[in-house]
């Protein structure tokens, strides 16, 4: 009944994870739980960097964007997701299948420059402390995050358009939990080698971009560390550090991972699972992975519930 050789697909059905009740519930358990500590962590840790004026810095004007980021680009999966695993149907309209890609595309885009310019805020701390407030001004930091959403909004354009402007007659059956680039190109009666290109050049050029300015302003801040006499500071350079590090890890591993290959060596149920990692649960730990190894967040927040409690 999916098949649609003749007709103009308005619809989308996603196939999820499984057609099994009990394990539906599971999931469904499971990723509410996810989506709960990622909708607190984040929201909290915007809450927390706008009312303390010691986190007015531009480490954490990044890193608040970056919460924003999570917030919203697990928010325009997860509850979709969530419904999915209660719905028998899992169906989505085709409009609401062209935001939803939309949304994500762009805000991985934005995501994947801000940990790009996170890195070149460490290395001006660490490389250039003395010019730290001269050069990462609040119009600088600004600047560089607008540049950051507008190269993602047209990104995002480009890769939505040349995506729903393909027929889709083979079906209308999503193998995925959401509406993703690949498994849409796989439902595609037309070629579709103009659209991996695209994908590919574009993709590649934001990942190789972020990753090149990562990995250079890394060579001078471990330059740098290295050549600290003091053990102390050599600590307080690699802690303020460790917690991005992994962040990047992370992210940009998923992401190589999942787009950079052609769409004939795609696993859909393998790739499913990956995807689960970028869209849900990275959003949920990033908050707990700057707030557990940031002293500055540790102590910031620890003020935050000790006023609490004082209030009352």
């Amino acid at each position: 009944m999916d098949k649609r050789n003749d007709s103009v697909v308005t619809e989308f059905i996603l196939q999820g994870f499984t057609d099994n009740p009990k394990m539906q519930l599971v999931l469904f358990t499971v990723f509410l739980l996810v989506y709960s500590i990622s909708v607190l962590g984040n929201l909290g840790m915007i809450l927390l960097i706008c009312s303390n004026p010691q986190l007015h810095k531009p480490m954490y004007y990044f890193l608040g964007n970056l919460s924003f980021v999570d917030l919203c680009c697990s928010s325009a999966i997860a509850p979709k997701l969530l419904i999915d695993l209660l719905d028998e149907t899992k169906r989505i309209s085709y409009s609401a299948c062209v935001l939803q890609l939309f949304l994500y595309a762009m805000l991985v885009d934005v995501e994947c420059l801000l940990l790009a310019l996170m890195a070149y805020d460490r290395y001006v701390a660490i490389c250039n402390p003395l010019l730290y407030s001269a050069i990462m001004s609040k119009k600088l930091c600004q600047q560089m995050i607008t540049v950051a959403y507008c190269i993602g909004l047209m990104d995002t354009i480009v890769h939505t358009s040349s995506t729903f402007r393909l027929p889709f007659c083979r079906s209308n059956l999503i193998n995925h939990f959401f509406c993703d680039i690949p498994p849409l190109l796989v439902l595609s009666c037309s070629d579709t080698y103009a659209n991996e290109i695209v994908l590919f050049t574009f993709v590649g050029f934001i990942e190789a971009s972020s990753i090149g300015m990562i990995l250079v302003s890394y060579v001078y801040i471990l330059a740098t560390i290295l050549r600290m006499r003091s053990t102390e500071g050599r600590r307080k350079a690699f802690s303020t550090c460790a917690s991005h590090l992994t962040a990047v890890g992370m992210f940009h591993g998923t992401i190589v991972f999942m787009y950079f290959r052609p769409t004939s060596s795609y696993s859909m149920d393998q790739d499913k699972w990956a995807s689960v990692f970028y869209t849900v649960v990275i959003p949920m730990l990033n908050p707990l992975i700057y707030s557990l190894r940031n002293k500055e967040v540790k102590d910031a927040l620890t003020k935050s519930v000790g006023n609490v409690w004082t209030f009352k």
